[in-house]
């Protein structure tokens, strides 16, 4: 550990707790305070996927952050967080934060990081992201050579959505949720649902892989992601 660092960003993986990294892993291990969110009403995920590495020992920074899709409330939350944090280091403590897939692709993280870095050394560890796991799990390779990968989040209007898959070999649609049908309907229209591959809790116990064509629900859970490849250099060759 950098002994000048005293707050870590810890990517915990997609899922599994065997997806954490060596280093993720010794800086957890080694850390005064694990700090993590919580919905407002639940456990913490990330918490459940890095418990079999901690000592059980180690003081705990639960963010508690709701569900909701207001920017204040949430920007309440990461202040809250970041000077609890704060706190913690200037009472000589070290703190690991835990992040679900990566801590800077999609990450809640990025806020506390915003927050945090203009007073401390803070260190990013990245960890396995949900996109590769997402691949993985679906044995489909992402790009090769000259093909062109976007992510698109379900959460934009069905014409830019249809823009955006048509300008790359391969999308990755995450934040699925209660976008599904409007999703479905793109790909469809599109030509593509043959070719999209859905997929969610990748790498968890309860991971489901199924044809978009035989998905009836109505909405996904939020970890969900449906991988689309239109064409490219790997399966065309």
């Amino acid at each position: 550990m950098n002994e000048d660092t005293k707050i870590w960003g810890l990517g915990i993986g997609p899922g599994d707790p065997e997806l954490i990294t060596l280093k993720a892993l010794k800086i957890l291990q080694a850390a005064d305070v694990v700090a993590y969110p919580a919905p407002a009403n639940g456990d913490s995920l990330v918490r459940a996927i890095a418990a079999p590495h901690m000592s059980g020992s180690q003081e705990e920074i639960i963010i508690s952050t709701p569900m909701v899709t207001e920017r204040y409330p949430a920007q309440d939350v990461y202040d809250k967080g970041a000077a609890e944090i704060s706190a913690a280091v200037e009472a000589g403590k070290s703190v690991a934060v835990l992040c679900e897939g990566d801590p800077f692709f999609y990450g809640s993280f990025m806020y506390l990081f915003a927050r945090l870095s203009e007073s401390y050394s803070v260190q990013v560890v990245p960890g396995v992201s949900s996109l590769s796991a997402c691949s993985a799990e679906l044995a489909l390779p992402l790009a090769a050579r000259n093909d062109v990968v976007s992510v698109i989040p379900g959460t934009i209007d069905a014409d830019e959505m249809e823009r955006q898959l048509l300008a790359a070999n391969t999308a990755a649609i995450i934040k699925v949720g209660r976008h599904l049908g409007k999703i479905k309907a793109v790909l469809e229209k599109i030509g593509a649902t043959e070719k999209s591959h859905y997929i969610e809790r990748a790498t968890m116990e309860n991971q489901r892989i199924v044809a978009l064509s035989d998905l009836d629900d109505e909405s996904a859970p939020y970890f969900s992601m449906i991988i689309v490849r239109r064409n490219g250099e790997i399966l065309d060759q």
